[in-house]
């Protein structure tokens, strides 16, 4: 279903964790969903995931956001959302800028009362482009195998939404 050339990534988004894999080579990163930001005025990224705590706690007014993590909508902060997606892309695939753009199926986790709505749909989906995706598919339901995205013929446990 997918170019041979390009990659396809998994990304699994929830408050816990997120998740990113290449589905062709199997490399898996899946860490706790934050981010460690140095003060202003250089906001810079200073960690993710695991160690975003202790980056944080050794700088000084370092602040750790996990973009996941509302009562309400699971992307709470979309543009740090976005940069820690993309480390943890730049973390799996080596920061390599030859690579093609990806194929990303995003996979929110989760299902919230009366499902995700219309406009976190559209987040993800843009989450996806504006990490550098060629192509996004957002994907509602039980967890995709590697054989079902190759193949393209995700599972009836679940939905490709539009």
């Amino acid at each position: 279903m997918f170019s041979f050339l390009q990659s396809t990534i998994y990304v699994q988004i929830s408050p816990e964790r997120l998740s990113v894999r290449d589905v062709k080579s199997g490399q898996t990163i899946s860490e706790i969903a934050e981010i460690a930001i140095s003060a202003p005025p250089n906001q810079k990224i200073i960690g993710i995931g695991a160690e975003a705590r202790s980056a944080a706690a050794a700088q000084n007014a370092a602040i750790v956001v996990n973009p996941f993590a509302h009562p309400r909508s699971l992307v709470s902060d979309f543009t740090v959302a976005q940069q820690l997606i993309k480390a943890f892309l730049s973390r799996l695939v080596g920061g390599s800028t030859f690579k093609m753009s990806p194929v990303l199926i995003m996979h929110p986790q989760g299902s919230p009362a009366g499902g995700f709505t219309q406009v976190e749909n559209r987040a993800f989906r843009e989450l996806g482009f504006g990490v550098g995706a060629a192509k996004v598919i957002l994907w509602q339901g039980a967890d995709l195998t590697d054989q079902e995205i190759l193949s393209g013929q995700f599972s009836s446990r679940g939905r490709v939404c539009d």
